[in-house]
């Protein structure tokens, strides 16, 4: 009976995991697009300067 809930146990916790870095993955994704996005639209400035979207 335990090795049978263990087993039920670490099911339980890789599906739930598996689910976790799913998500992370599509936040990931769009965090991504906007840094893209960003990145391309920096040189579009009203006052026809360049200037950086980010601040390092």
């Amino acid at each position: 009976m335990v090795p049978l809930l263990l087993v039920l146990l670490l099911v339980v916790i890789l599906f739930g995991a598996g689910f976790a870095l799913k998500v992370l993955w599509w936040v990931a994704v769009v965090l991504f697009v906007f840094w893209l996005l960003g990145f391309i639209a920096r040189g579009a400035h009203p006052s026809g300067g360049r200037r950086r979207w980010y601040r390092w």
